[in-house]
């Protein structure tokens, strides 16, 4: 026998602690086949250990596999009372104590191994059906008691329609998972027989509100579920519940492929006879197609790349989920199968992954073999999912990487050693992944067809002066300077630590660069801006197998540097932007402002609403990859000039309405709604001035916002922690400025200045739209009537718009001396002036430049908007200027001319942000600047 030393002895009982505790407060009374059970359930699972501390009535049931086993086979049943309503505290507590016993036997069942893991996601699945039905028909009944009962066109009682997504729709979900949930109901009316009728839209929306909370809510025994609703039409910024018929107009109108897809494992989880067939009546032509689709391939495509995307920027190797080779992938293997055949195929028609996967074999879209393996690296994947979760009823796919929860996860799976554990997982990933791999293969790979001059620059160790005359498109000192920076990278890779792999990619991809330089003729700046990316990816393998696997790629590096030292400098800065580069003909596709904001509520999809730090990065992310693609429409003349500013204004609005709602939801989440607001109109509005509010963003523009309110009292929000109403305002613009201002690794989001708000940095960051118009009419400078020229609504409800476009127009209006006019713009300039300086290279603030067009037609708009309101309609520079031209103000010979101007001046500042290899100067500027000029001396010197 070994001998087993104190410290030994010591270290063994510090790891058996974190059970033990739990065994002897349980164990007392029990059997010794029984205390033997129980010790093998609580290594496995602080989780049950907690639930038999809360009911010690289940323990005989836990420690007995012949009860448990009976226990499993009766099903669940609706744990609340039907005879009587119970209320709030009664309900969520019986749910939530229902859940955890029902949850801790299935794990328990799972960790005796009295079950498949099969058999476990169906029972998992369904526990959460019957909790969801049992809070919902609850929800209902309570609801009914106060505004009666909504009744379909025959007089039955209307349901509420709960459509499960994910692995829920799919009857598969995991042990600690959320639940996506969309609501929907078959028709509009109002309820009949209660205290207060209300519209069928009322009466839903607060049943919707009232389920979610019986699940979602934590209370002192817990939650049921983690609900979210964010795959519904419209997202976060739509109606909780929609009408069948705004459902199907949704979904025919404005669909999108991934809709589609998530689309593929909607079930409905309270079906009834009557209206259930309509619904997926409705929503099938949406799913299906009935030809092969090969419409999705393009998107489906898109997908996988953001999936491989996510990979390389989060580095999840231990994730078993989202990693390479995860559940996810076998997910989207699947899925994709199913969008793309499954219109032609019914048998496809299901959202169960498990029984999806044989009819892709009979249906011989994949062999025999695919299948079984797929299938056993799925189950042994979802199998340590279920362990991994169960451990503390936490929703993680994170393999531990402290001792004890790896101890934890080796009891519950029956292993003993986490290194050949982990191996067996590995495995299975890798094999998952070889398949997701072939799913619809990439382009054909270009390979470049002569690599001997890179291969030859890369790895000779020939003097600098003989390789330069190899170096044919550049003079000698180009070259020569070509290869010194060449030599330097190469020498800087040596002293870092780039591993074996990732020098056998540079010394792949490197040749191939070259040859892509040589191709374009491109200059020693080009090659030392590439280089600038190279070097922040040297030690992260996976981006540069991303440039050396994809060709397309790495010519778009090699362009876009050559391009712009701007781009070439956010690509070194935010690495991750290199997968935008793979699609080129997505990268220049033009897109529209519901493209934005459909694009952002796709990214935000993929985050847990309550990961804050995880929402700000995804945010900042998506910003620079959005940028990254106008900025590629730009150079390559995809996108006009003046349509680079919109795209740049629209993303701004779409990013500043997220904000919005992002710190709204927070807010209102610790201190509940403030008076007179609701959840649809928030009583508060954003005010867009400056190049915002004219539509001239440039690339760098910080966001002048002004914060307008119209609550007018100071009664306390509706929330556990109240606040004073006017104060919740106060604080919503905080978090708004915090949420854009904070610097994260990616960077700000956006500098906002606050300035032009009502007496400046000594007024109040929120407003009451009453005190904004008064101040406006009363105390304002002529500049800042000058500043509500450019001033625009980008966020806020109908009414506080009407308020705002009504303030505007009253102002601009207002009668005004022209001498008196001319002397205040005047003095404001010559102040700006001497603020900036002028250089002759300054476009903005140089005589002639662009601050002077813009003086010159917000003077036009003081001066004479009283007699012409085609003036103030438009917020930008050159609508005003035409309109000025059609008012009879300025000849149209004078208007083309200042158009022209306006656009070449801006132009000159488009590229001197993005900073080309070769600038070319526009050898119109200088006349265009003096034609300005004329016209400022014209309308201020005359």
């Amino acid at each position: 026998m070994t001998d087993v030393t104190p410290a030994a002895t010591t270290e063994q009982t510090a790891k058996s602690a974190y059970w033990q505790a739990s065994y002897t407060q349980l164990a007392e009374g029990l059997a010794a086949a029984e205390q033997q059970q129980l010790r093998r359930l609580l290594k496995a699972s602080s989780f049950i250990g907690r639930t038999l501390q809360q009911q010690p009535e289940l323990i005989p049931i836990f420690c007995q596999s012949t009860l448990l086993t009976a226990q499993l086979a009766q099903g669940f049943v609706n744990p609340l009372p039907t005879s009587i309503i119970p209320d709030e505290l009664q309900a969520f507590a019986l749910l939530r104590r229902y859940r955890n016993a029902g949850l801790g036997q299935i794990l328990a069942a799972d960790i005796l191994g009295l079950q498949t893991i099969s058999q476990s996601l169906n029972a998992v699945s369904a526990l959460a059906e019957v909790l969801i039905n049992s809070a919902y028909h609850w929800a209902y009944q309570h609801q009914a008691s106060i505004n009666g009962m909504p009744l379909d066109d025959v007089g039955e009682p209307m349901p509420l329609l709960i459509l499960g997504m994910g692995k829920l729709g799919g009857g598969e979900l995991n042990f600690s998972s959320d639940i996506d949930l969309i609501f929907t109901y078959p028709a509009n009316g109002e309820t009949v027989g209660g205290r207060k009728t209300v519209e069928h839209q009322q009466f839903f929306t607060k049943l919707g509100q009232k389920l979610i909370a019986a699940l979602h809510q934590v209370t002192a025994d817990g939650f049921c579920y983690r609900v979210d609703m964010r795959l519904r039409p419209f997202g976060d910024s739509g109606p909780l519940v929609l009408s069948f018929a705004a459902f199907e107009d949704y979904y025919q109108e404005q669909g999108r492929e991934w809709e589609r897809y998530a689309m593929l494992k909607a079930r409905v989880l309270n079906p009834e006879p009557r209206h259930t067939p309509e619904l997926q009546a409705l929503l099938k032509p949406f799913i299906y197609r009935r030809y092969i689709d090969f419409s999705a391939i393009e998107s489906l495509r898109r997908m996988k790349q953001l999936i491989e995307q996510e990979n390389r920027r989060r580095n999840r190797r231990d994730n078993i989920k989202l990693g390479a080779g995860g559940i996810r992938e076998v997910e989207f293997i699947v899925q994709t199968l199913q969008l793309i055949r499954g219109g032609r195929i019914p048998q496809l028609q299901q959202p169960s992954i498990l029984k999806a996967l044989p009819e892709l074999c009979t249906q011989e879209l994949l062999s025999a073999e695919q299948v079984t393996q797929l299938q056993q690296d799925y189950l042994w994947l979802r199998q340590v999912e279920q362990a991994l979760q169960g451990i503390d009823d936490k929703q993680t796919q994170t393999l531990p990487s402290d001792e004890q929860r790896q101890q934890q996860l080796l009891a519950s799976l029956g292993r003993e050693n986490w290194s050949v554990l982990l191996a067996e997982i590995e495995l299975a990933m890798q094999r998952i992944h070889q398949q997701f791999k072939l799913v619809i293969e990439p382009e054909e790979h270009i390979e470049p067809q002569e690599l001997s001059l890179g291969k030859l620059l890369w790895d000779s160790e020939l003097p600098i002066e003989e390789l330069a005359e190899h170096i044919e498109w550049l003079t000698v000192e180009a070259a020569q300077e070509l290869l010194n920076q060449l030599l330097q990278f190469k020498q800087d890779c040596q002293r870092r630590s780039v591993g074996p792999r990732g020098r056998e990619y540079l010394a792949k991809l490197v040749p191939q660069l070259l040859h892509y330089l040589q191709q374009q003729q491109a200059s020693a700046t080009v090659l030392m801006r590439i280089l600038g990316v190279f070097k922040q990816i040297v030690t992260r393998t996976a981006y540069l197998e991303l440039l050396f696997e994809n060709p397309p790629a790495l010519q778009q590096l090699v362009l876009l540097c050559s391009q712009s030292g701007w781009l070439a400098e956010q690509l070194a800065r935010y690495p991750m932007l290199l997968d935008e580069l793979i699609d080129p003909a997505q990268l220049y596709q033009v897109a529209t402002i519901e493209d934005y904001r459909d694009r952002l509520r796709l990214y935000l999809l993929r985050v847990p609403e309550d990961d804050l730090e995880l929402l700000m990065e995804t945010l900042r992310q998506f910003k620079q990859a959005q940028q990254l693609r106008i900025a590629a429409a730009d150079i390559s003349g995809v996108l006009p000039l003046m349509k680079v500013s919109d795209h740049l204004t629209w993303l701004a609005e779409v990013i500043v309405e997220q904000l919005v709602n992002l710190a709204w939801q927070q807010m209102t989440a610790r201190y509940g709604l403030p008076a007179g607001a609701t959840e649809q109109d928030k009583g508060f509005a954003v005010i867009g001035y400056g190049k915002l509010g004219g539509l001239e963003l440039g690339y760098g523009s910080d966001l002048d916002l002004v914060f307008v309110h119209q609550c007018q009292s100071q009664a306390a929000t509706n929330g556990e922690r109240s606040i004073d109403s006017l104060q919740f305002y106060l604080k919503l613009v905080q978090r708004i400025l915090h949420l854009s201002t904070t610097k994260t690794n990616s960077g700000v989001l956006y500098e906002i200045d606050t300035r032009l708000r009502p007496s400046g940095n000594s007024g109040l960051l929120a407003i009451h739209i009453e005190t904004y118009q008064q101040y406006l009419a009363q105390d304002a400078w002529t500049w800042e009537h000058q500043a509500l020229v450019r001033a625009r609504m980008i966020v806020g409800s109908v009414a506080l718009f009407e308020q705002f476009t009504a303030i505007r127009q009253q102002i601009l209006t207002l009668p005004r001396d022209a001498q008196t006019l001319k002397a205040d713009v005047k003095q404001m300039r010559e102040k700006l002036r001497q603020h900036h300086g002028v250089t002759t290279d300054d476009v903005k603030h140089s005589v002639g430049g662009i601050v002077d067009l813009e003086f010159l037609s917000q003077y036009l708009v003081l001066a004479y908007g009283h007699q012409h309101p085609e003036l103030y309609r438009f917020t930008d520079n050159i609508r005003i200027l035409e309109a000025a031209t059609h008012c009879g103000l300025v000849s149209a010979t004078q208007a083309s001319s200042l158009v022209e101007a306006y656009q070449v001046l801006r132009g000159v500042g488009h590229r001197q942000t993005l900073a080309p290899a070769t600038v070319t100067t526009d050898e119109r500027l200088k006349h265009l600047q003096e034609q300005v000029q004329q016209t400022w001396q014209y309308w201020f010197d005359a």
